[in-house]
């Protein structure tokens, strides 16, 4: 994927949601970083909107999937099912084998339905009774929550919650932005002709990947993002207030995401090198979900945003 075809899928996505701009952004690099994204905030912000016209650029099927209490792993994953005709089970594959997922309202679905949404999101495979089969190889969920609804959902543990590449929370437009939905949806509405969605192939968005891993990292910035991970394990050693807040740092997948994120981040800003700078900016998406708050922290009101704004404050980048 070279920069031109980068931009005009950017630009029409843009066109497509607008006043999300960091939305996009982050979908993008999920995308090319080969992780899942956890997309947070009120009803109506155009999340589905969003995965849904990024499936409308790329070479794949797409399939929306509401959780709700009743869902069953194999309204998920598929199940065999018995041919008359033939005397034999076939697997009727369910609509988690899509290149893009969007898992809405992911928190609704049962501890038995999230453990076959963990497998695939980290394992890229299902098991459906004696059988394990693969996904395919463009594989990108993306989940949402509503965080203003907490009755008959079932929290997500921590360990699924890692396998997120990234956390991302959306919040309201603004006025202009307002003013630009309203008028998109009239002209929607009244039949206007719709912008054409550019194409791209999933050869493409492979070539990108590879492309953003080899993106330069220094020595020194790898180094960086040690130091910040560790920090995050044994923050007695910088501050003790941050030693309040943390009841426990983030897994070794939190490093992984991060080198990858920064990479992407690089990429698309059209750098060959990877600065602190990119890895400051990745830091709030690929370890806010990651960190586990003490009872006096969330007692006192203190949110992953506050914990990371400390600890890039006290982890230097030099």
């Amino acid at each position: 994927m070279n920069s031109e075809a980068l931009q005009q899928l950017r630009d029409y996505l843009n066109s497509q949601v607008i006043g999300q701009h960091e939305l996009v952004n982050q979908l993008l690099i999920a995308l090319l970083a080969d992780g899942h994204i956890l997309v947070e905030g009120p009803p109506g912000l155009a999340k589905t909107r969003a995965v849904k016209s990024l499936a409308d650029c790329i070479e794949g099927d797409f399939h929306r999937i509401q959780f709700t209490p009743d869902l069953l792993p194999a309204d998920l994953t598929g199940t065999d099912i018995f041919r008359p005709e033939t005397g034999e089970f076939t697997f009727q594959a369910g609509p988690i084998f899509n290149s893009l997922v969007l898992a809405d309202e992911i928190n609704r679905a049962p501890a038995k339905v999230q453990a076959a949404m963990l497998e695939a999101m980290a394992e890229k495979q299902i098991t459906a009774g004696r059988n394990t089969y693969a996904l395919p190889e463009l594989f990108l969920v993306m989940a949402t929550q509503n965080p203003i609804e907490q009755e008959g959902t079932y929290p997500l543990p921590e360990a699924q919650l890692d396998r997120f590449l990234i956390h991302l929370e959306v919040d309201y437009p603004n006025a202009e932005s307002e003013l630009e939905i309203l008028r998109l949806n009239r002209g929607e509405a009244q039949g206007k002709a719709k912008v054409t969605p550019p194409t791209l192939k999933q050869a493409d968005i492979f070539s990108a990947r590879q492309s953003a891993l080899n993106v330069h990292m220094a020595e020194s910035i790898e180094q960086y993002i040690i130091r910040l991970v560790m920090a995050t394990r044994d923050p007695a050693k910088y501050d003790d207030t941050l030693a309040q807040w943390l009841e426990m740092g983030v897994s070794p997948r939190a490093t992984i995401a991060l080198d990858r994120c920064a990479r992407v981040h690089a990429w698309l800003n059209g750098r060959d090198f990877v600065s602190p700078e990119d890895v400051q900016a990745m830091a709030y998406p690929v370890l806010r979900h990651r960190l586990l708050l003490s009872y006096q922290a969330q007692a006192e009101g203190i949110k992953p945003n506050q914990v990371i704004n400390k600890l890039l404050s006290l982890v230097g980048s030099a």
